[in-house]
C-alpha cells in the first residue's frame, strides 16, 4: 500500500464523472473522531452558515461533532448511534456524506450506508494504539469496518490515521501505524487507495494540505475525495430490474399488448423495446413492448434510473418478481453465502428468517454454518454458529426459488437482507458467493 494514489487534475466538464456527487462513509472504531471529521470537513469547506455554527457552540467552542450528531440521545451520551447524512459542494464535485456508528451493536447502521457508498473513510485514532512499536496492533473494530466495506465492494477505501497532533512523534506514529495497516490489508487481500495523516480537531490535512507534516507530502484528504471516481453504473451487464410497483391500465382498448407497467429502477444493463426478458422466479418469458423513462416518456434506460416496461402480452408478474435478460441469474432455493451477523442473537442452523432481495420476500432457513472470519488473524475456523457481529460463510434453503448472481458480480442481485420473523429487526447482511 502506497501512502497516496497517483493523484488527477479535477474534470471541469459539468458532463464528467466527477459532476456527480460522491457517496461516502467514515467508519472505524468508537471515539476515532469520525463526527468531528465531517464537522471540520464543513466548516473548513465553508458549508456552514453562522447559525448553524451558533447551534453547535459551547463554552464559546464550537463542537464539531454536533454537525452529524442530531439524534437527542447522541447528544447527550455523546456518541453516534444512527448514519447522519450530510451534503457539501466544492468547486470540484459535490459529496454526500453517511457519519456511521462505531460501536458494535450499531455495526448494522454501518452496514446499511455502506452498501452503497462510492469510498470509505475508515478513521484510526493514534493515540489508542501503541504507536511506538513496529509490531503494534490495530483495533478490533478497525479491522471489523474494513473487513465489511471491502466485503461490500466499496470502490475506493482511505485511512485516514487521526489525533496525530497528540502524540509526541507524530512522524513515527504515522509510520507505525502505516505499517501495520500495510500489513493487515496486504493478508486481507484489501485494496487501499491512500493512507493520510489528519487532526481532525485542528484542521491538519483535512480540506487543506500540510506538506512535509509526519514525513507526508501528499494531497489533503478532500484533495483525494475530489478526484475518486463514483461507482459506475452496471451498463454492460446483462438486464435486471426488480419491480417495484405494478400500474394497472385494464381499462385500455389496446389487446395488442400488456396493459399494464412494471416500475423499478434498472439495476444492470439497458431497458429497451424489442428485448426479450424472463420473468424471475417463474420462467415466463415476453418482449418488452415499451419503456418509460420517470417522466414517462418513451426512450431506453440504464442501470441506476427509474423505468417502467410494457411487455408485448399480459403474464403473471407482481412486485417483488425479477425481469431479466435470458440466463442472467439462474433460479435456486440453495444459497451459499458470505454473511455479515449483526443480531442480538447468535445465528444458529435450523432458525429461520424473512430475506429481502430486490422488493421480494422469502424464507430463509440456516441450513449450515461452514467457517467464521477470525477479524485479528483473517483465518477461517469451523464454527457451529455466529455471534452478534461476527463475519461467517453459510449455507441458507429458501422456501421459494430466488434468481441471483454473485456479489462480486452484482451488488443488487448478490444482496439479500435476513430480517427476524418475531422481532422484525435486521438480522444479517448476506453476500451471496
Amino acid at each position: 500500500m502506497q501512502a497516496v494514489a497517483p493523484l488527477r487534475a479535477p474534470l471541469a466538464s459539468a458532463h464528467g464523472d466527477h459532476a456527480t456527487a460522491l457517496r461516502f462513509i467514515t467508519c472505524g472504531s468508537v471515539d476515532d473522531g469520525k463526527s468531528t471529521l465531517i464537522g471540520r470537513l464543513l466548516v473548513d469547506s465553508r458549508a456552514v452558515l453562522q447559525d448553524q455554527l451558533a447551534s453547535v457552540s459551547r463554552a464559546g467552542e464550537t463542537d464539531l461533532a454536533l454537525f452529524t450528531d442530531g439524534l437527542s440521545a447522541e447528544r447527550e451520551q455523546g456518541i453516534t448511534i444512527d448514519v447522519a447524512y450530510r451534503y457539501f459542494a466544492t468547486p470540484a464535485r459535490k459529496f454526500i456524506i453517511g457519519d456511521a456508528p462505531g460501536h458494535e451493536q450499531y455495526t448494522r447502521n454501518m452496514v446499511t450506508a455502506a452498501s452503497s457508498a462510492d469510498a470509505a473513510v475508515v478513521l484510526v485514532d493514534a493515540t489508542k494504539l501503541d504507536w511506538r512499536s513496529p509490531q503494534l496492533e490495530l483495533l478490533p473494530q478497525t479491522r471489523r469496518h474494513t473487513l465489511l466495506v471491502n466485503l461490500l465492494r466499496v470502490p475506493s477505501i482511505v485511512f485516514a490515521i487521526n489525533k496525530l497532533d497528540a502524540v509526541d512523534d507524530a512522524a513515527l506514529a504515522f509510520e507505525h501505524i502505516r505499517g501495520a495497516l500495510e500489513r493487515f490489508t496486504q493478508a486481507a487481500g484489501v485494496s487501499i487507495r491512500a493512507a493520510i495523516p489528519i487532526s481532525a480537531l485542528k484542521g491538519l490535512n483535512v480540506v487543506s494540505p500540510q506538506p512535509g507534516w509526519c514525513g507526508y507530502a501528499g494531497p489533503s484528504l478532500l484533495q483525494l475525495l475530489e478526484t475518486l471516481d463514483i461507482t459506475p453504473a452496471a451498463t454492460e451487464a446483462a438486464f435486471a430490474l426488480p419491480v417495484q410497483w405494478v400500474e394497472k391500465f385494464h381499462d385500455s382498448a389496446d389487446t395488442a399488448r400488456g396493459r399494464r407497467v412494471f416500475w423499478g429502477r434498472v439495476a444492470a444493463g439497458l431497458a429497451r423495446p424489442g428485448q426479450t426478458v424472463t420473468v424471475g422466479p417463474s420462467g415466463q418469458t415476453a418482449v418488452i413492448a415499451q419503456v418509460l423513462n420517470h417522466v414517462r416518456h418513451p426512450q431506453d434506460v440504464q442501470a441506476g434510473h427509474s423505468a417502467g416496461l410494457v411487455l408485448d402480452r399480459e403474464v403473471d408478474v407482481s412486485r417483488g418478481d425479477w425481469l431479466l435478460a435470458p440466463d442472467a441469474a439462474e433460479p435456486s432455493r440453495e444459497i451459499s453465502a458470505t454473511v455479515a451477523w449483526l443480531d442480538d442473537e447468535p445465528l444458529v442452523p435450523g432458525r429461520v428468517y424473512w430475506a429481502l432481495h430486490g422488493h421480494r420476500w422469502v424464507k430463509a432457513r440456516i441450513k449450515r454454518v461452514v467457517h467464521r472470519v477470525d477479524i485479528h488473524t483473517l483465518a477461517e475456523a469451523d464454527a457451529t454458529q455466529l455471534e452478534p457481529n461476527a463475519i461467517g460463510h453459510v449455507e441458507l434453503a429458501l422456501q421459494e426459488p430466488l434468481a441471483t448472481q454473485p456479489y462480486a458480480q452484482s451488488r443488487l442481485l448478490g444482496s439479500l437482507v435476513l430480517v427476524d420473523t418475531a422481532s422484525h429487526k435486521t438480522a444479517g447482511a448476506v453476500l451471496v458467493r
